[in-house]
């Protein structure tokens, strides 16, 4: 399989992730301001996630599903940490948690996939940005 298709695949990946951590923390209470920005970011990503799933298309080949061992870890963290904490400041950490994981998987696969085309890691760098300002307008919820 070429590095395009494999950085897209991961993208596509972190994208659904990311969608399905921001669906499991609406469950939780949190204030206005808090759930606005968080479905402004579920909303770029599903952007990111679409554009990905139809350069995938394009190439013949499918979307990359969430490992069921990774989705059910991420579920099961969330509700530990709320657990312990159910406030706007726990929210904002977890979803910071989770933007940090991804643009740290994201930039290793970019290095990882060198062969990929531009169009691919211009991709994989949207989400990397969109995750890093998703933590800026997160810190103001610490």
């Amino acid at each position: 399989m070429s590095d395009t298709v494999q950085l897209l695949k991961e993208v596509d990946n972190g994208c659904i992730m990311a969608i399905n951590s921001m669906k499991r923390i609406s469950d939780y209470g949190m204030s206005d301001g808090l759930a606005g920005v968080i479905d402004h970011y579920r909303e770029e990503h599903l952007k990111l996630q679409k554009k990905a799933a139809d350069l995938l298309r394009e190439r013949g080949s499918g979307e990359k599903e969430p490992g069921m061992m990774a989705s059910a870890m991420a579920e099961f963290t969330t509700k530990m940490k709320m657990v312990m904490r159910e406030d706007n400041t726990q929210i904002a950490k977890i979803m910071m948690d989770g933007c940090n994981m991804g643009i740290q998987s994201i930039g290793e696969q970019i290095s990882k996939y060198s062969g990929a085309s531009k169009e691919s890691v211009g991709l994989a760098k949207d989400l990397i940005k969109t995750e890093e300002d998703f933590m800026r307008d997160l810190k103001q919820f610490l």
